[in-house]
């Protein structure tokens, strides 16, 4: 048995779930309503306010599925009730963002701004400018979407400087040394 497919999960008040003849789950909350389409190889119930996940076989195929498809609901309803956000850090000089409607508009070092429209569903804000907090109910657009901001400048060792996740550590190494 999965140890992770095997875990109920608990569903919140206010959150509403519901799983069609095609294993499409669909669950709403506060924070809006994400879709998700689960393998057939698994079935998903829901009982008392808890919802499982359980496999009919036992071959590879099916065990796989089975973690996978209780890991997407149970991120789905924390998206949905809190949401998820993700911090990036901008570090070297002149490196700055700012905030005009639904634009995200970074100077990275290159001879022009660089500009980002969020998708549906994301909200960026920039604290300070060089600050940026990406957040929604969807992980893995959230995710996706930081990975596509930090690809504009990934920090380098030498310097450090780049676009970093919040408390990524970054391996340093040491420059050129001049002749002995």
């Amino acid at each position: 048995m999965s140890r992770i497919g095997k875990l109920p999960v608990n569903l919140p008040a206010g959150v509403e779930v519901k799983v069609d003849s095609n294993n499409n789950v669909t669950v709403k909350g506060p924070n809006g309503e994400l879709t998700e389409q689960v393998s057939k190889l698994v079935k998903v119930e829901i009982a008392d306010g808890v919802l499982t996940v359980s496999r009919d076989g036992d071959d590879k195929n099916s065990r796989s599925q089975h973690g996978l498809a209780r890991t997407l609901i149970n991120n789905m309803v924390i998206g949905v009730t809190t949401g998820y956000a993700k911090k990036l850090q901008l570090v070297g000089v002149g490196y700055k963002a700012e905030k005009r409607g639904k634009l995200l508009v970074m100077n990275l070092g290159y001879s022009h701004p660089v500009e980002m429209e969020d998708p549906a569903g994301i909200t960026t804000e920039v604290t300070t400018p060089t600050e940026i907090i990406i957040k929604g109910a969807d992980k893995a657009v959230v995710g996706n979407y930081t990975a596509n901001i930090r690809k504009w400048r990934k920090p380098e060792p030498y310097k450090a400087k780049g676009i970093r996740y919040e408390g990524e550590v970054i391996r340093r190494k040491e420059g050129k040394t001049g002749k002995k």
